[in-house]
């Protein structure tokens, strides 16, 4: 039986999951123990099962066992492999969302998606440009109509260049052309891996890993950038705000709806309906005060960075939350979707609704989302909340005291705007501050959650310690749920938790010492900044000379080992905990952890210790700071009286 405190190590999940087992309620702790012990094959990256005539497996000692699978593959070819189909699937669902977002931003500008507008004129035409889009004296509609129709091009183009990669330092670029890793179009290159990896085709674990790159790209600095972009044009580029986070958010005598998934243009018309007097009415009509809308994984992310709303939880706490009994809506489209869920929501009153065609959730109620009647399904949606509301009303519910506060809305142009105020806005103080040696370096701490460690132990303690030790933390996804409930997301945590250094700044700025950028589509706001910060000059010419680095220490998904490499391939020492899916092939994961700087200016590496690796990152940090010649902090400037003065002469 796994204990409360092993299994997180926060309270509100400790006090859910103990209602959980009281109740007889499976979830995915324990699932988990009831999957032990895990297979070791798999766990070391040494089974193949890409034809029928395996599965193969690779002794991992070398001795007595088999050292090729049937068709002739070895341990690195078979593991080169299964690590390049984790990032075409993690980059396909990352990019496919983008597609989506792209077609639902085209259809606005044609003015056949009632709801939709365009919010950031200037970031259109920022994107525009870009594509080498004419602007003019043209109406807004037509350049945002041929903008969409250029990124849309970008999956299917066949030959060519992903046009966002050029945002890249020139030197990073000349890199992946010289390397020809340069992802032609996004589609292409996951359909050449799965091509690849096919039994009979590439073998060379090299070959395969600089695919894998390409395909990353793609991902990271295509789909995903792209999606990011078309977003903040459709919705509203994100600016601070101050929300509250964890399951705590809950109201008893409210319908509460938890979205959960990854789509934004669902769940902004969500929030557009939830407020209208049509559903307020509706909803007291049931008996309720009101509609409180909260949200899970990514979504979450999404609706608190626009708009404020709570986060209800991470990818562990999805179950969880139904299990207070108060949920009356869970609302999921894809991406991180337990199927589990569906057998804890019959235990309560809970309308679980899915509402993508691409993912169909057995034992839901299928509310399907299409952009031309948007505002009718999420009007739907809140209906059969408040209808659930009714049927609950007077139950005992299990709702947790714990919310924290937090700060959000830290986009790449908000950390501009921040640091250099309306009339000046740029990187230059972040710049000089690390030059100065007060902020020692960037870390970007992402990713999901998982079982196999305490649930979001590993997150906090690594980001404690990186802030303790003055590196400035970028966070997104899940990463970023577990460290706003520890209240890492204030600008008053400095104090308590940051280096003198890092404190200072945060304190000048007005900053807290972790900044939230998004959801796991958002990764490629990191990107952008740490291209901003090499714009700015005076660390460097490329992205791999900056004093940063950056980790995933509760890794879950495929997409984790996407944005991973598309990190490694942009020149980013990159870490992983919880697990690693290569150790069995040796040479291969020397490769990923030594060799493949040598190519791409960053490399992988696994830690399965939070601290340690924190150390890992800043050691890395370090030594980015020596070869730039900024290892130590340069001395502060003083206000000299004449009696130092003469001193200086007499000298």
């Amino acid at each position: 039986m796994v204990e409360k405190k092993k299994a997180s190590v926060d309270t509100a999940s400790q006090a859910l999951f103990e209602e959980a087992v009281n109740q007889g309620i499976r979830t995915a702790f324990q699932r988990y123990e009831q999957q032990q012990p895990q297979c070791g094959y798999g766990t070391l990256g040494l089974c193949c099962r890409h034809c029928a005539m395996g599965p193969c497996n690779i002794d991992p000692f070398g001795k007595n066992g088999p050292d090729r699978g049937v068709c002739g593959a070895d341990a690195d070819t078979i593991a080169a492999r299964h690590f390049d189909r984790m990032i075409a699937a993690g980059a396909a669902a990352h990019s496919d969302h983008g597609r989506g977002v792209v077609e639902v931003f085209l259809a606005a500008a044609k003015g056949e998606a009632e709801g939709y507008e365009i919010k950031d004129e200037q970031k259109l035409l920022q994107l525009a440009l870009d594509f080498d889009v004419e602007i003019g004296e043209r109406d807004i509609k037509d350049i945002a109509i041929e903008v969409g129709e250029k990124a849309l091009a970008q999956w299917g183009q066949q030959e060519g260049e992903v046009v966002m990669l050029k945002r890249a330092p020139l030197k990073r670029q000349k890199i992946w052309r010289d390397l020809g890793i340069w992802p032609r179009g996004v589609d292409r290159e996951i359909v050449e891996i799965m091509h690849r990896t096919h039994i009979g085709v590439d073998e060379d674990p090299v070959n395969l890993i600089m695919q894998g790159a390409r395909a990353a790209l793609g991902d990271g600095w295509g789909g995903s950038m792209i999606a990011t972009e078309i977003q903040d044009i459709l919705f509203g580029t994100p600016v601070p705000v101050l929300a509250q986070a964890n399951l705590g958010v809950l109201k008893e005598k409210e319908v509460n709806v938890v979205i959960h998934g990854h789509e934004p243009v669902l769940s902004e018309m969500i929030v557009a309906v939830a407020g209208s007097k049509e559903m307020l009415d509706y909803a007291k009509s049931k008996g309720a005060e009101g509609i409180n809308l909260g949200g899970i994984c990514c979504t979450a992310n999404e609706i608190l960075m626009r708009h404020g709303l709570p986060i209800a939880g991470d990818f562990l706490q999805q179950e969880l939350a139904l299990v207070t009994g108060a949920v009356d809506a869970m609302v999921v489209d894809l991406q991180c979707i337990m199927p589990g869920l569906t057998e804890v929501a019959q235990c309560f009153d809970t309308e679980l609704i899915s509402t993508e065609k691409r993912a169909n959730i057995r034992g839901t109620t299928r509310i399907l989302f299409e952009e031309d009647n948007a505002m009718e399904s999420a009007k739907a949606i809140v209906k059969k909340a408040c209808d659930a509301f009714e049927k609950r009303k007077g139950k005992k519910v299990h709702i947790p005291n714990e919310k924290t506060d937090l700060v959000a809305g830290f986009s790449h142009e908000t950390i501009d705007y921040l640091l250099g105020g309306v009339f000046r806005s740029s990187y230059r103080p972040l710049n000089d501050n690390i030059i100065n040696g007060r902020i020692r370096g960037i870390a970007g701490v992402v990713g999901c959650c998982t079982p196999k460690v305490t649930h979001n132990d590993y997150h906090v303690a690594m980001v404690k310690h990186l802030i303790k030790n003055n590196v400035i933390v970028l966070q997104t996804g899940c990463s970023a749920v577990a460290c706003a409930k520890e209240g890492l997301m204030l600008p008053e945590s400095a104090a308590e938790f940051a280096g003198d250094g890092l404190a200072e700044v945060c304190e000048t700025v007005g900053i807290p010492p972790v900044l939230h950028m998004g959801s796991c589509v958002d990764n490629s706001r990191i990107l952008m900044a740490a291209a901003a910060v090499v714009k700015e000059g005076g660390l460097g010419d490329d992205i791999s000379d900056l004093p940063v680095a950056g980790a995933a220490p509760e890794w879950m998904s495929e997409k984790a080992i996407s944005i991973g490499h598309y990190f490694v391939a942009s020149g980013v020492y990159t870490v992983f905990s919880a697990t690693w899916p290569t150790m069995g092939a040796r040479k291969l994961t020397d490769f990923l952890f030594n060799g493949i700087e040598e190519k791409l200016g960053g490399k992988w590496d696994y830690v399965n210790d939070p601290i340690e690796a924190a150390d890992k990152m800043i050691a890395h940090i370090d030594e980015k700071r020596a070869a730039l010649g900024i290892l130590e902090k340069k001395k502060e400037r003083v206000l000299m009286d004449m009696a130092m003065r003469r001193e200086l002469d007499a000298g």
